[in-house]
């Protein structure tokens, strides 16, 4: 997905989100989408993450770095398993649907970012542009949106804070050659 939403394909990409949301935490499957009846963006292979927050706290986020479904399928996909599958958390109850906002992110394909140092890494960042992948030789890997940025501002900390996440030392960044990939991320929430 290279191109920008329209405000009425964001609309859309929210209310298939609430409903699969509303549907997943009852038990019930969600509808069926229409592809047919929904925007050629829509219906393009996207990836996405879906973000719950809850009184401005996470409650879920659930997402994919690779487009193997139409885009508002992935969005739907994601949004039940925000809120039922991430396993930071418990499931959302029916009782905190009315406090659960969701945020959209929309993602560009992954670029490797090739760098020859940890400075040299730490030049090539974009804090608040770049959602970031680490991956090691085991294969372990870890993603932070670009939203994380305004939680984490300091690069170094930045990348620290998602080898942890990755389950690797803090350091990891510094003393082993890790694969780095960027991508960018239209976001929108209710």
């Amino acid at each position: 997905m290279e191109t920008q939403l329209t405000a009425d394909e964001r609309q859309t990409l929210l209310r298939l989100a609430r409903q699969a949301l509303e549907m997943g935490i009852r038990g019930d499957t969600p509808i069926p989408i229409r592809l047919s009846q929904l925007s050629p963006a829509l219906r393009e292979n996207g990836a996405s993450f879906v973000t719950l927050t809850r009184r401005g706290q996470l409650r879920g986020c659930i997402g994919t770095l690779e487009a193997r479904q139409p885009l508002a399928q992935d969005v739907q996909e994601h949004a039940i398993a925000a809120a039922l599958n991430d396993p930071r958390f418990a499931p959302v109850s029916p009782t905190e649907l009315d406090e659960i906002e969701i945020e959209v992110s929309c993602l560009t394909p992954p670029k490797q970012l090739h760098y020859t140092s940890a400075e040299n890494l730490l030049e090539k960042l974009r804090p608040g542009n770049d959602g970031v992948t680490l991956r090691d030789s085991s294969g372990h890997r870890a993603t932070f949106l670009p939203q994380v940025w305004r939680q984490l501002p300091d690069k170094d900390e930045f990348l620290s804070h998602l080898c942890q996440k990755m389950g690797a030392s803090p350091n990891a960044w510094r003393t082993q050659r890790l694969t780095v990939h960027t991508y960018q991320v239209e976001e929108f929430h209710e």
